[in-house]
């Protein structure tokens, strides 16, 4: 199972995709669908199948109204994701990942259990994009798709008008690498050499994984992902910066707390 995700401006845009998702053979439930929440004439244009639209939006709509629905044979939800606010959800992919990294979940859609439907594959190492683009007023449209569909995926996803989320992760990355070079050289670092480095660190603190540990805490799981470079002064700090970031995200603030690296 993979993940593709698009990023997109204009809500409109992310209807358009799930319809062409569906349109080459990718089924209700691979599809998740998470946007800040609004008033339900606003999300009323997601559709869920080829007869039937609007009916996510209709899903949607209960649930920023406080009740829980259900539409593509998913789970509906509000969350509230911590430095990002009050999201509208569907699919089992959004809920078991904001679910599962803090965020309050305002109402569910019952009938089927979120962990029988993804054994593996959650994208936890981008919740950090999927959150800053809802920040900043963007939708995300997730597929997990079997291999031989991933490749259609991501063509529908670009056709209708996605950022990938390589590109908004480095344009994330570009928002806040002045200040953590400032950070990284006041600390007598070299960050011209160390940046891959320091930045590996950095988004790996912000992994659904990890996040809220310390470095010490994550050192069994860096050894898996990380045997490279953990142990490096520069993934720490970065490691540590990031750490911070999960704490302040919305005002860019990153500060290390007393006793970073």
């Amino acid at each position: 199972m993979k993940s593709i995700a698009g990023v997109f401006t204009s809500r409109d845009d992310a209807a358009k995709a799930i319809t062409r998702l569906k349109a080459v053979g990718i089924h209700d439930d691979q599809i998740s669908f998470l946007t800040p929440e609004h008033p339900d004439a606003q999300i009323s244009a997601v559709p869920t199948t080829e007869g039937e639209a609007p009916g996510m939006g209709s899903a949607l709509g209960a649930v920023v109204g406080g009740a829980s629905g259900a539409a593509l044979g998913a789970a509906a939800a509000s969350l509230l994701i911590p430095g990002v606010g009050p999201i509208a959800a569907i699919g089992f992919a959004a809920i078991s990942l904001f679910g599962g990294a803090g965020g309050a979940v305002a109402g569910a859609a019952a009938g089927e259990n979120l962990e029988s439907k993804l054994d593996h594959g959650l994208p936890t190492d981008e919740l950090f994009v999927y959150e800053d683009a809802l920040r900043h007023g963007k939708s995300v449209v997730l597929v997990m798709s079997d291999d031989d569909l991933a490749e259609a995926a991501r063509t529908e996803l670009s056709a209708a008008g996605a950022e990938s989320i390589d590109a908004a992760r480095s344009s994330w990355w570009g928002s806040l690498r002045e200040s953590e070079a400032a950070s990284y050289r006041a600390a007598g670092g070299d960050f011209d050499r160390d940046e891959p480095v320091y930045r590996r660190g950095f988004e790996r603190a912000l992994d659904g994984e990890l996040r809220g540990r310390s470095y010490e805490e994550s050192i069994p799981r860096l050894r898996s992902t990380d045997a490279d470079c953990y142990e490096q002064a520069c993934f720490r700090h970065g490691y540590e910066r990031g750490a911070s970031y999960t704490r302040t995200p919305s005002t860019g603030d990153s500060s290390p707390s007393d006793g970073s690296h």
